[in-house]
């Protein structure tokens, strides 16, 4: 059964403002945390280590950078390939305010449970080479890193929502229109 355009206009953006709210927890959250790691953090402007090529989004997080950089995206030139197509020549974001969540806890100490042999959770840690100095990240408080799952679920719930069930995925790379291209 197909939704009425109106009730899935409703739902979308319903969903897109659930997405303003989940991006603002994240940055708060985030600030926080890099705050009790300020000694450590080297990530400043132009240190672009994270900001890889070949990124793939929700659907949902697409729409946020489209509403947010229409003339970017519809004029503008990305990044040359290799790294993120949205950053500019001194290595900052142009989409900052509208930047998915991945790149919302970049440089943050991560943990994440994988399954492990035999059954149950091995508990696995990381951070960006160039923030390891201090602790190990594996001595580290678990509320001393970023748990990696419970926002990556909320944004996926989101993308459903908006994406009527479908978990579609975009390069950011694809964002960018060549005028007179749809």
């Amino acid at each position: 059964m197909v939704s009425k355009p109106g009730r899935l206009e409703k739902r979308q953006r319903e969903a897109v403002e659930g997405l303003f709210r989940l991006h603002r927890e994240v940055d708060e959250r985030a600030e926080a945390l890099a705050g009790r790691h300020r000694e450590r953090l080297e990530c400043r402007l132009g240190c672009t280590d994270c900001c890889i090529d070949g990124i793939r989004v929700f659907d949902i997080e697409a729409e946020r950078i489209r509403r947010g950089s229409a003339e970017l995206l519809g004029h503008g030139e990305p990044h040359p390939t290799g790294a993120c197509a949205f950053l500019d020549g001194e290595g900052a974001c142009r989409i900052y305010e509208d930047r998915p969540y991945v790149c919302r806890t970049q440089g943050l100490p991560l943990r994440w449970t994988e399954p492990a042999p035999g059954g149950g959770g091995l508990e696995m840690r990381d951070i960006c080479p160039l923030n390891a100095g201090g602790e190990p990240v594996e001595t580290l408080a678990a509320e001393d890193c970023w748990s990696v799952g419970p926002v990556e679920a909320r944004l996926a719930a989101l993308q459903e929502q908006w994406g009527d069930g479908r978990p579609d995925r975009v390069p950011l790379r694809d964002l960018f229109r060549r005028l007179g291209s749809p």
